[in-house]
Parts: structure tokens; sequence; C-alpha cells
């Protein structure tokens, strides 16, 4: 089953009618662009044109965490020509932020086993404690490297998050291990969120509309297949119990090429273009390639300083970023930064080759790490607009698995998903 228009504006009308009509200030915190797919676009403008003609003040705050600001053209291209610009606020991860409280160091070491032991500050941006009758997160539920499945509480405590969570958070999930979490509902990190939520946001009405997307094979358009609103964990596990049936490919085989599309205007950055590396690490096999096709990437960072530390030390893999995290404070203050150098490595294990076209030198690529093609030569022999997502046969008798969006599912070994 898909849901069309008509079906989301039923859903949102009955959220609405369920919620009562004493509305008169909301704030919605929907994705930015990277996050296109998740359909939370147009969700957020049926909302507006619900609730606009009544009266009812709309604020919409995408939830970018690290990510640069949403331009024009990105508010158009994603959600639509009718909502006035002036509704957009821009979240600032870095200022801007309310501290609410902090979740201890012994249960970090609790969930992480040991492996850390820092208390974490809860913190999310001011315009939250603004006097809104309703906070609505509106976001799609994926497998995701950090927290297992994304969206419901990370993207508050993330999306329009501060530092010191969104460092540690990541930090957290890289340290306890990226291929145990991915695809998973219970993880470390959620507990984290969750926590955060429960304990220090009770008193705001935050309310959550979750989608799940699948890409239609044979019109490659995506579809939603379901929507789920709520402010509960059993709202979310309903939705990410959906979104492993069909956001999961489990694999009967290792994969010895597994060729990458990046949409040059999703992904311009490796800091987002890395999904490519922790989708398909779980089904690559050792010595294999993985193929990164970037003609839009033109920064490793989506943040100024990020993408300095990512230049700086490149992806190494795990033992040398972890010494790297001891010996150097600018590290230990940025630990989203580490956690992201962690997962973007292939730990040696499989060839990680990016082809970017002409926003990023072939020499810039190698400097962090990587193998490195020119967009222009690579797409020749692997030309995306031909391929298939999945296994394919090339002219030469070559069998690759094409990927065409990393952000869309997560692609693993049966015997690696239990």
């Amino acid at each position: 089953m898909c849901l069309n228009r008509k079906d989301k504006e039923q859903i949102v009308a009955e959220f609405f009618e369920k919620i009562g009509s004493s509305l008169k200030k909301i704030l919605l915190l929907p994705p930015d662009l990277t996050r296109f797919n998740s359909n939370a676009g147009e969700i957020t403008e049926i909302i507006y044109e619900m609730l606009s003609p009544k009266g009812v003040k709309i604020d919409i705050m995408p939830a970018l965490g690290t990510h640069f600001a949403m331009t024009e053209k990105e508010i158009r291209v994603m959600f639509g020509s009718k909502i006035p610009l002036d509704l957009f606020k821009v979240h600032d991860w870095r200022n801007s932020l309310h501290r609410l409280g902090q979740v201890p160091g012994p249960l970090i070491s609790e969930w992480s086993e040991g492996k850390l032991d820092y208390s974490v500050n809860i913190e999310v941006n001011k315009i939250l404690f603004d006097n809104y009758d309703l906070i609505l997160s509106i976001g799609q539920i994926v497998p995701h490297e950090v927290v297992g499945m994304a969206n419901y509480t990370k993207n508050v405590c993330v999306g329009v998050g501060g530092q010191d969570t969104i460092n540690k958070s990541h930090f957290l999930g890289a340290v306890y291990g990226m291929e145990r979490i991915m695809g998973r509902i219970d993880t470390p990190v959620r507990k984290l969120f969750n926590y955060g939520v429960q304990n220090f946001m009770h008193n705001l009405p935050i309310q959550y509309i979750l989608t799940v997307m699948q890409k239609n094979q044979n019109s490659g358009k995506m579809e939603m297949r379901g929507m789920y609103v709520g402010n509960d964990m059993e709202t979310f596990s309903d939705g990410a119990k959906l979104s492993q049936q069909v956001n999961l490919d489990l694999l009967g085989k290792p994969l010895k090429k597994v060729v990458v599309h990046l949409d040059h205007e999703e992904f311009k950055s490796t800091w987002l273009g890395n999904k490519s590396v922790y989708r398909t690490r779980m089904a690559m096999a050792d010595d294999g390639e993985l193929i990164v096709l970037a003609p839009g990437l033109k920064e490793f960072g989506e943040d100024p300083e990020i993408d300095r530390l990512i230049r700086k030390y490149g992806y190494r893999g795990t033992p040398a970023t972890l010494e790297s995290v001891k010996k150097h404070l600018e590290l230990q203050n940025n630990l989203s930064a580490a956690a992201h150098l962690i997962h973007g490595s292939s730990e040696g294990r499989f060839k990680v080759t990016y082809c970017p076209g002409p926003g990023m030198s072939l020499e810039n690529i190698r400097s962090v790490g990587f193998n490195a093609e020119l967009y222009d030569k690579m797409s020749k022999i692997y030309d995306h607009a031909k391929l298939k997502d999945g296994f394919n046969t090339m002219p030469d008798g070559e069998e690759i698995f094409f990927i065409s969006n990393p952000g869309l599912g997560l692609w693993a070994l049966k015997e690696k998903f239990s």
C-alpha cells in the first residue's frame, strides 16, 4: 500500500482534529534538502495550507543539525512556492541554545558497555520555548549509522540540538560500533535521545509525524509506505519495523564491486556522501571496491570547522582516529567529527574510490585517505542513467551492484543482520 496526497491530507486533518481547534501558534521541525526523499516538504506544505487560512501562526525551523542553512532555492525545491520565506528560521547548533539538563556519565557507561563514561548536556534551540501550542517534528524513519533508525527523538536532540549533544552522541555510536547499530531500533544512542526528551522536554508540546518511504523500482519515484503520528516510542517502533521491511536489502553473498551515485544537489560533501560507505559496509566483500560517483562534491564537512578537521586528520580508521582524539584537544572538542572519521573509513577492508566533478580535486580526495578518479571518466564506464538498482552485468561481463541513492536504505549480508 502507498499513500497519495489525499491520504496524507486526511491523516494530517485527523491529527489536528484529535489535538483540538485551539491552536494559535505552532513550530514545525522538518528536515532540510539532504532529506528531500522523506516527503517532509510536502507534509509541511499540507500543514501550512490547512492551518494558515485559520489564522494559526506557523514557524518552520529545518532540523539542520550541523548542516549549512538552506538557501532560497533549496527551500523552494523542498517546500514548494506557497510558504512565505519569512516563516523559515535557521538553527545554529553552536549558538542560540537552551541547556536543559545532563545525562549522567554512569548511564553512558552502562549503554556503551563501559567504553565511555562522559556526561552529555542536552541542549536545544531556544525557539522551542517561545510558547508554542504545538511543536511538530516531521521526518523519515530509515536505517541510520549513528542512531540505528533515523528520526523521532533524534530530530529534536540533533536536528535542533547543540554541539555537546551532537558531538557526544555521534562518538557514542562510533565507539559502540556502527555495524551493531545500523538498522536497529533499540541502541545506546536511541536511549540517549529518548532520555533527553523524556526527562528534560516533557513539558514541551512535541508530537511527531514519521514517514516510511520506498523507491518504486519501476518508476524510480519515491512512494510513502507508511505515516505514523504520535509522541511515544511505540509509534516510532511501529514505523521502524515497517522501515526494516522495506528499507533493508539483505544479501546472500558479499559484494565485490559496488557503484553508488550521489545526486549533485543532495550530496555536496563527504559528510553526507559517506552514506555510500556507511550503508554498504555490511555487504562489502573483503578487498572489494566501492566506487562513489559524486558530481556535486565540493567540500568534506557541512560545517567549516568540521571540514577543516576532516582535511587535517582524514579517514584513517578507528585506531588512528581514537589515538588522534587522545592527543588533540580540537578533536576532543569536536567528537562528531571524530565519529564521522571512523564511520567514513573502510578500516582498510575494502577500497573506496571517490569520483568528484569539478568542485573537488583528486589530490584533495586522496589527501584524506580515499582513492580518486575523475567523475567524467568513471561515469562513462558506469553510466548511472543506464544502470538499475541492484545487480548489473556490464558489457565486458563484469558484475556490479548499483545504488542510485545510499540515503534510502541499508545493504547488508543476512549473516551480519540477525
